[in-house]
């Protein structure tokens, strides 16, 4: 019986910090999906004189596609390593 409490009690540690982990980059997620495009307008008075974009719109649709992608790695670096403390990593 031992085993299965300290299992569970390791599986319960496990879940509030991925639950942690996961509410923290869905914040993050939606910064930089919606919270960053409010402050879009200032910048597009700004032309780009090469492409003709306005400034605000390619700064929003650019910055935001490079921050989905880095947290992605980010997240998954870091599930890997909640993963490995508390014994349930997948083998390489």
């Amino acid at each position: 019986m031992p085993d299965s409490q300290n299992l569970r009690e390791r599986e319960e540690a496990h879940w509030r910090k991925t639950s942690r982990l996961m509410l923290t980059n869905l914040g993050i997620w939606f910064f930089f999906g919606y919270v960053i495009h409010m402050f879009v307008v200032p910048l597009n008075t700004i032309q780009l004189p090469i492409l003709g974009f306005p400034l605000g719109f390619y700064m929003a649709a650019q910055g935001s596609l490079i921050a989905f992608v880095v947290i992605l790695f980010v997240f998954a670096r870091q599930q890997d390593k909640i993963d490995r403390e508390y014994g349930f990593a997948e083998d390489d």
